[in-house]
């Protein structure tokens, strides 16, 4: 395993073929996602048009271990949301981070707002 957390833009840029795609999937077996990222990248799939089953065997191809949020996670987001919101983070953005935070993991991403933060998180932007 790594200390690498993806963020679902990151999956989505992989499963896509999309720009840095190529990055995740360097690190991606081994790395790990937020179940709550893993809905969104679920999500996403299924609004392009997947059944929610293969939507969830897309996702699931990436190779991260999922992580479930704890409590501790849930506030530590609830903290990152509500002092980020002018950087227009969503609240599956500060769970990510909250993990991130919590367990010293890098994360990839695509946003560019991340880098901005001062959380005490790396932020690895893959384009």
């Amino acid at each position: 395993m790594t200390d690498t957390l993806l963020d679902s833009s990151a999956v989505l840029a992989s499963l896509n073929g999309e720009p840095g795609g190529d990055i995740v999937d360097a690190v991606a077996i081994g790395a790990h996602i937020s179940a709550i990222n893993l809905a969104e990248v679920i999500s996403k799939l299924i609004l392009a048009g997947l059944s929610s089953a293969d939507a969830l065997v897309a996702a699931q191809q990436c190779g991260a271990e999922t992580v479930d949020v704890d409590e501790a996670q849930a506030i530590l987001a609830a903290e990152i949301h509500a002092g980020s919101r002018a950087a227009g983070l969503s609240m599956a953005d500060a769970i990510c981070l909250a993990l991130a935070k919590q367990r010293g993991f890098q994360v990839l991403t695509t946003d560019r707002a991340w880098q901005a933060l001062d959380l005490g998180v790396e932020v690895t932007l893959i384009r």
